[in-house]
Order: C-alpha cells, then structure tokens, then sequence
C-alpha cells in the first residue's frame, strides 16, 4: 500500500484541546482570570474597608501617629527611660502641641476680631458702592430682597436643616468613638509593638513567614520616612507663609498657618487649597495688590518644596514619583474624598516598599521572623522551631 502523507494541521481540532489554542491566548487567560479573582478579592476589601470606617480610619490615624512618635519612644527608651513613661511622655508631648496650637490661634482670632469687623464692614460698604455702579446696577433694594428670600428659604426649609444637625450631632459621636480608638491603639501600638507584629506575622503560613516580615519592617521603615519628611516639609511651609503674612500685615496670620500646615500633608491638592485661603484673606482684609503678593509668596513656598526640600530630604526613602503622586491622590479623593487625599501618598509609599522588600527576599537571606509563643512573652529563642530567629522588634518598633 503506498504511504499518504497526512495533511491535517498539528492543531487541528482533532487533537488536544490544548493544541487548539494559541499559545498567547492560554497566557491570556491565565493572567485574566487570576486578575478577576485578585480585582474581586479587593473589591471584598474595599466593601469591608467602606462599611467599617468609623474603625478603620481612626487606626490608619493611629499608625500614622505611632510612625511619627515610635523613634522619638525607642530614643528615650535607649537613654534608659522605661517604657511606659516613655510612650505617655510622647503621647504628652504632642497633646500639649497640638492644644498649645490650639490656643495660640484662639489667642490671635480674638486679638484680631475687632479689627477685623471694621476692615470687613468697610470692604462691604465698598463692595456695595461698586455694585451700585454700572455696569452692575445691583441696589440696597435688590440686596435686601435677596436676604429676604434667603430667610424665607431657610424656614420653609427648617425641617431638612434640622435633619442636617441631627446628621452633624451624629458625626460628633462619631469623632469621639474615632478618638477613643486613635488613643488606645496608638499607645497599644507604642507599648506593645513588637507582639503584635509578631501575632500577625505568625497567622501566615510557615515558609512565607519571612518574606512578611522583610515586607513589614520594609513598609514600617517608608511609612516613618514619610511621616518625618512631611512634617518637616509642613512646618517649613507654614512658617514660610506665616513670616509673609506677618510681613504683610494680613490677619489670621497663625490660622493660615495652620491651613498650610494641615494642607501639606495632602501632596499637591492640600497646597493648593491652602494656597487659594491665604490669598482670599488677603484679598478680602488687604485688598487686591496685598492679594497678588501673597499669592507670590504661595508660589514661592510651594516652589521651595517641591524643587528643594523633597529632593533634598525624601532621597531614597519614599520612591514614589510625583505622577504616582498626583494619581494616586486623585484616586484617593474619588473613591473616599478627603480621607482618602490624606492616606493615599502614605498608603502608596508603604505598599511599593513592601512589594519591592518581598519581591527581592531570597531565602538565604535568613532574615529574623517574629514569634511570640505564650511561653516566651519576652520574644527570645526560637519557639517556632523552624530554624529562623525571632525579631526583638518585629514590624512596629517601640
């Protein structure tokens, strides 16, 4: 019988099914599916993370306030100061700072006030002249008409008002419960640190216990970076834009200053709105020509931060770059407003040196992993018995 060569394609469907598929489409859909399920496992998180705010935001509050006491709690504790009156000599510290801050704004709005009625009283007397001119041609008559319906808009409406401060009652209760966390876990933290890096490291699996522990010294050590750095680069900027408004003469020169302050630690859009406060104060109080030069001085600070101080102080220890900072910003302001804004440049910095400490850990680069054994409250040995030594500081340093 004489030999037929075959014709058929070595992928025709009569083979495997394997062999029907390109290889490029099976790597497709490996990667999609394994997407859709990490896309759904973090829109589980998002939902939890949602539903739990009233908890979540007040300890990421918490961990930021422990990043920024932790190295001032572990250098009293080195110059032998026992522990626990070293955490409540910090938590001291920054309480008294923030209500001696407290104060001191108080202080000048009440310094300022009757100074700022006449100032005021005088721009709207002006304001009604200019309006009354033409091309305007707005009257006392039309203003008052306008007030009046506003009034009558109000207690038309004197229901859902009531409902708003009901709402803003609510929120109060609300804040307190978030203090009351911030307070507890920020001291637990500080107190306790250690432990309850080593109690998290412990809930993963054997083998990837030291991978997670590379990781959470890795982000503990950027998120303390950033702290640091945006706290120096908050107090240059408020004292910067306090030394021109004092210069100025423009009033609430210490509250603007903490706008600014508060505004810095939300990269770009906090400049921003802090910016646009100081110059509509001086706008209103000191007129357009002291508005102009305080927008400069904006600017300048701004300028000063961006191209001196950031690069000067972040080196190394935040890479993140500025688009990621403007993206990651933006999508935290669309997804949780200004919550979000606060906690997505940190959240950021700490996820990518994680990813890069795990995605570079070897095991022989036999890093300590943290392990707490009830026995062994202290942390030494190696209660595991694996073979790893046991951090003395784990993830969280006190």
């Amino acid at each position: 019988m004489p030999y037929i060569r075959s014709t058929r394609h070595p992928t025709s469907i009569d083979g495997p099914a394997e062999d029907a598929v390109p290889v490029g489409m099976r790597v497709a859909g490996a990667f999609s599916w394994r997407l859709l399920v990490v896309g759904a496992v973090l829109a589980i998180v998002i939902a939890l993370v949602v539903l739990l705010q009233d908890i979540v935001v007040p300890f990421l509050i918490a961990l930021l306030v422990c990043a920024l006491l932790a190295p001032m709690s572990a250098f009293l504790q080195r110059h032998r100061w026992p522990k626990w009156t070293a955490v409540l000599s910090c938590f001291v510290a920054i309480v008294l700072a923030i209500g001696g801050l407290a104060l001191i704004v108080t202080a000048q709005i009440r310094y300022d006030l009757p100074s700022l009625e006449r100032r005021l009283h005088h721009n709207i007397r002006s304001l009604q002249s200019l309006l009354d001119s033409q091309p305007f041609g707005i009257t006392a008559t039309d203003v008052n008409r306008w007030v009046s319906d506003g009034v009558d808009y109000v207690q038309a409406h004197a229901s859902s008002i009531l409902s708003g401060f009901q709402a803003a009652g609510s929120g109060a209760v609300h804040a307190f419960e978030g203090l009351f966390i911030i307070v507890f876990t920020t001291l637990f933290v500080l107190i306790d640190g250690p432990r309850i890096w080593a109690w998290v490291v412990r809930l993963f699996p054997r083998r990837a216990r030291p991978r997670i522990d590379v990781a959470g010294r890795a982000g503990w050590k950027t998120l303390t970076s950033f702290i640091r750095i945006q706290l120096l680069v908050a107090v240059t900027d408020a004292l910067g834009v306090v030394i021109g408004a004092l210069i100025l003469q423009i009033p609430l020169a210490i509250p603007i200053g903490v706008i600014v302050f508060l505004g810095a630690f939300v990269p770009v859009v906090g400049a921003i709105v802090a910016g646009v406060v100081a110059v509509i104060i001086a706008l209103v109080f000191n007129g357009w020509v002291t508005a102009l030069i305080m927008l400069g001085v904006v600017v300048l600070v701004q300028q000063l931060e961006s191209h001196v101080l950031h690069p000067f102080l972040t080196g190394t220890a935040v890479k993140v770059h500025p688009l990621g900072v403007v993206l990651g910003v933006t999508a935290g302001t669309t997804i949780a407003g200004v919550v979000g804004a606060f906690f997505a440049v940190p959240f950021i910095a700490t996820v990518n040196a994680m990813v890069t400490a795990a995605a570079g850990w070897r095991p022989g680069d036999g890093t300590p992993v943290p392990s707490v054994s009830d026995g062994d409250a202290e942390g030494d040995g190696d209660a595991d018995g694996d073979g790893h030594g046991r951090s003395d500081h784990g993830g969280v340093q006190s």
